[in-house]
């Protein structure tokens, strides 16, 4: 493991730390005094610090600013470079639509491979190659420089089947499955080749962890995605562990029928999203995989009030055991009171594991 990986010393349950030291003495199963915090924050993060969402995408400077901003006023224990899914398509070719205060979408009505002849001429892009990517290496950098020099400083990639719909369109690819099977397997290759170099160079720039965002793989079965999605991500999960990084991986949605092959990946962390019931996923995941969240990020959150915060993160950890981050089930919204992410981060900042 990478020397800015390693915990660089013993640490005990009377051990006042916190940040990266905190998560990766937590991951490590070593005793710590308190529950990390890893809560994702894009639109959130943009708007405590005032700036538009398109910028916050399209500016390493910006991510970099409103990150720090909202680890130091909530007291988070990580800082992520993570904005939109729209990093790796684009710099194939992809179309994109930008708007002011909503992520980019891809243009699914114009795929880049809506001609699946059109993948034997795709050739990978290059992450440092002036792009989409080499902005979010840039707000890696950044990141690693500035509050990466107490809290643990996180990329993110897409994963195979997320990035195949990003380049084929989702309804598209659900169809492959069964039209053209040899087909995806094809592309799932490419897209995990583009995610490990991608994550190569955030690894280089100093990422900690990188996560793996694959939210189309809730949308297939069991028996596809163990067919299909499970090997390309053990491969990217395998290449990102040998650089010397720790993985969390993030499927959205309903991924219950999915949790235990998803632990057999050897990923670090796991987040649940709200659809799912916690104590369910920690009975499928087994008891020493690290999960994340899950709480609903708009009722549970957003639409709460500062106690049920603290009462529903309380049951989520209850649920989950001390092998567990605390977390939402996703992104934290934007309108989310500050008062209720407070009542979140105090959660984990009074309670041991």
């Amino acid at each position: 493991m990478r020397d800015h990986v390693a915990v660089k010393r013993d640490t005990s349950a009377s051990d006042d730390i916190g940040g990266r030291d905190l998560v990766l003495a937590h991951l490590r199963g070593l005793p710590v005094q308190r529950l990390p915090a890893m809560p994702i924050t894009m639109m959130f993060a943009a708007k405590l610090a005032g700036i538009p969402y398109e910028r916050y995408c399209r500016d390493h400077a910006a991510l970099v600013l409103a990150q720090t901003l909202v680890a130091e006023r909530f007291g988070f224990d990580h800082v992520s470079a993570i904005s939109d899914p729209a990093r790796e398509a684009a710099d194939l070719g992809a179309s994109l639509h930008w708007f002011a205060d909503q992520p980019p979408a891809l243009d699914h009505a114009d795929a880049l491979l809506a001609d699946p002849a059109r993948l034997a001429g795709l050739a990978m892009p290059d992450p440092l190659g002036g792009g989409r990517m080499t902005d979010r290496v840039r707000a890696v950098e950044g990141l690693r420089a500035g509050p990466g020099k107490r809290l643990l400083v996180e990329g993110w990639v897409e994963g195979p089947c997320a990035e195949a719909a990003d380049l084929r369109g989702l309804s598209t690819l659900m169809l492959d499955f069964a039209d053209r099977p040899d087909f995806v397997d094809e592309l799932f290759g490419f897209a995990a080749d583009t995610a490990i170099a991608f994550a190569q160079a955030q690894v280089d720039a100093g990422a900690d962890v990188i996560g793996v965002g694959d939210a189309a793989a809730s949308l297939v079965g069991p028996g596809i995605y163990r067919a299909f999605v499970l090997p390309h991500e053990r491969r990217l999960v395998d290449a990102i562990h040998a650089m010397g990084a720790l993985v969390r991986l993030h499927i959205c949605g309903n991924t219950l029928r999915i949790v235990e092959p998803m632990a057999s990946l050897g990923a670090d962390i796991i987040d649940v999203d709200f659809p799912v019931d916690l104590g369910d996923a920690r009975t499928a995941a087994g008891p020493a995989q690290v999960l994340l969240g899950n709480l609903n990020p708009v009722t549970a959150l957003m639409q709460a009030t500062a106690d049920e915060v603290s009462r529903g993160i309380a049951a989520c950890h209850q649920a989950a055991g001390s092998r567990w981050i605390v977390g939402a089930g996703c992104e934290i919204p934007p309108s989310t009171p500050l008062a209720n992410v407070d009542a979140l981060t105090a959660y984990a900042r009074s309670t041991a594991p």
